[in-house]
């Protein structure tokens, strides 16, 4: 893989490997060999189907996964090997979205908790905590009065904010966006959308977008990699992959996204049935 000197973050030929099921069933390779990389300040989408190992990725880069192989290197240093301690130094800088609203936030904690805890974690002061609280709150468009109140007192998209508040608590370059918008409906997917691309614009922060679909991807990202079985087969500025993508799997992607016209969707359906003729 070519180095690129102004990548905040690097992945090169990331190997991830599961114990098989039963005590003599060998691994199973999920990631074989990934590379890509994150530049300051920019969104790399990541788009690929259920079990393509696309959230693997994202979990290795967290330490939440154990590397088989390969290296992930964020601002020039690597930390696919990192321990306890440079994990929570590195949380300053790296942070994550999840999927699900509902359950990454603590039920039973006010959200001024939530969103104070990552802050006096770091060793920071409570008043400025507060402070800080108040002005995420602002960021993400919620009231300041939410500090008070508890999760179940929220919609999914509210929650999906609480928790990109949180990811910006401690003003980190680069969040792993792990199908942040999957689990909300259509009109609050896209006010989630653009809030994270106001926060991009205001703060710098990089994107590794992670989804299955790929017209969300093209609306969020600068770049695009697309992943199948655990390998990129395609990458490339987000214009070309998304509207006329070079890889058979990435025409398929393409064409399996939901259209409105009638018409139209049912010739992608026969556009998808010719593709996987062989």
């Amino acid at each position: 893989m070519t180095a690129h000197p102004d990548a905040l973050l690097t992945v090169h030929q990331l190997r991830v490997s599961f114990p098989g099921k039963g005590r003599r069933a060998p691994r199973t390779d999920v990631l074989r060999g990934v590379d890509l990389h994150v530049r300051h300040a920019e969104t790399l989408g990541l788009v690929g189907e259920s079990g393509s190992g696309k959230t693997t990725i994202g979990r290795a880069i967290l330490g939440l996964v154990p590397v088989a192989a390969g290296t992930i290197t964020f601002d020039g240093e690597p930390v696919h090997d990192a321990g306890r301690a440079r994990r929570r130094a590195l949380s300053r800088d790296l942070q994550v979205i999840f999927r699900d609203p509902y359950t990454s936030l603590n039920p039973s904690r006010t959200i001024g908790d939530t969103l104070s805890e990552p802050l006096l974690a770091q060793g920071g002061d409570a008043t400025k905590a507060r402070a800080r609280v108040t002005r995420l709150l602002d960021q993400v468009r919620l009231p300041a009065d939410a500090a008070g109140r508890l999760p179940r007192e929220f919609s999914g998209g509210q929650r999906q904010r609480v928790a990109i508040a949180r990811a910006l608590a401690l003003r980190p370059r680069l969040i792993v966006c792990d199908e942040p918008v999957s689990a909300l409906d259509l009109t609050t997917q896209a006010t989630v959308l653009d809030l994270l691309l106001d926060i991009q614009e205001s703060t710098g922060v990089a994107y590794l977008f992670i989804s299955h679909d790929l017209s969300v991807v093209r609306r969020m990202s600068h770049r695009v990699a697309v992943i199948h079985h655990g390998e990129i087969i395609e990458t490339g500025d987000a214009g070309p992959v998304t509207t006329t993508p070079a890889h058979p799997y990435t025409r398929t992607l393409l064409l399996s996204a939901p259209v409105a016209d009638v018409a139209r969707q049912r010739d992608r359906r026969a556009q998808r049935a010719a593709l996987r003729t062989p």
